[in-house]
């Protein structure tokens, strides 16, 4: 008798211990009796049914779900990569369970596809300086998503646009080179004030000093643009030339009628 007693005490004892779940903070549980949904366990001591129930734990912490580099297009058809950073946090852990087969790698997946979408809206330009424009739409695009998961995504954080080393060199020199021609354009603009200032302090003096200087000038500028990399070869009609300065000039015809004037005379006395 004493023995039957001691074994039933024993496997009262073991009933006990077996059906305590103890659940920590931060994280909750989901009862399942022979494969049914039965309740949730909050945090603290819980007694479920031993051999029939299931405890499945998951947190309901804030989680961090990092993308790794993505390959998107822009809207100017320039291959860029992409990562991000998603906080989330499970609220239904009943929905975030049953609603969606794998929640983060669902959560993942969208996460992807918006995120090319949304660059593949921006120019390259637009999207090194949109990145709080392709957050807010991440966002959006992830709560409505995500709205029968039970699930929150708190925020996202796009974290670096990388673009090739090839595309980075050729971005470079096209750098490079609209800074040049931006520095010949500023020289060209001297040369034509040069010009207008000549015109006026050579008034009454003989017109060919002012061409000579001009087409020197002229020569000057066009061997410093072939030392560019970037340089074209322009052939410009000497005529043309002529005429160029003739319009900077403004004045010309009245100098030359004043020479030919002092010359007349001179031949006259």
């Amino acid at each position: 008798m004493i023995e039957i007693t001691g074994a039933l005490c024993l496997i009262v004892l073991g009933y006990i211990i077996g059906s305590i779940r103890i659940v920590e903070q931060g994280d909750q549980a989901i009862v399942q009796r022979l494969g049914q949904y039965k309740r949730i366990l909050n945090p603290g001591l819980n007694f479920v049914i031993p051999l029939l129930d299931t405890v499945l734990v998951e947190t309901i912490r804030e989680q961090l779900l990092d993308i790794e580099p993505q390959r998107a297009f822009t809207k100017d058809n320039v291959p860029i990569e992409v990562d991000a950073i998603v906080s989330w946090q499970i609220l239904d852990l009943r929905k975030a369970y049953y609603a969606v087969e794998d929640l983060e790698e669902s959560l993942k997946q969208i996460v992807i596809s918006t995120l090319r979408n949304e660059v593949g809206q921006l120019t390259l330009e637009e999207s090194f300086s949109s990145a709080s424009k392709i957050n807010q739409a991440l966002l959006r695009q992830l709560d409505k998503s995500t709205a029968n998961w039970g699930v929150k995504v708190i925020r996202v954080e796009v974290q670096e646009f990388m673009i090739s080393q090839a595309l980075r060199d050729s971005l470079e020199k096209e750098r490079a080179a609209r800074s040049e021609k931006q520095a010949e354009l500023t020289r060209t603009e001297g040369t034509v004030k040069s010009i207008q200032q000549l015109s006026a302090a050579l008034e009454g003096q003989n017109a060919d000093v002012l061409r000579y200087l001009v087409a020197k000038d002229y020569v000057d500028a066009n061997r410093e643009l072939g030392k560019s990399e970037n340089s074209k070869i322009v052939f410009l009609d000497p005529r043309a030339l002529n005429e160029a300065v003739t319009d900077l000039m403004g004045h010309t015809g009245v100098i030359d009628a004043r020479n030919r004037g002092n010359i007349d005379g001179d031949i006259d006395t």
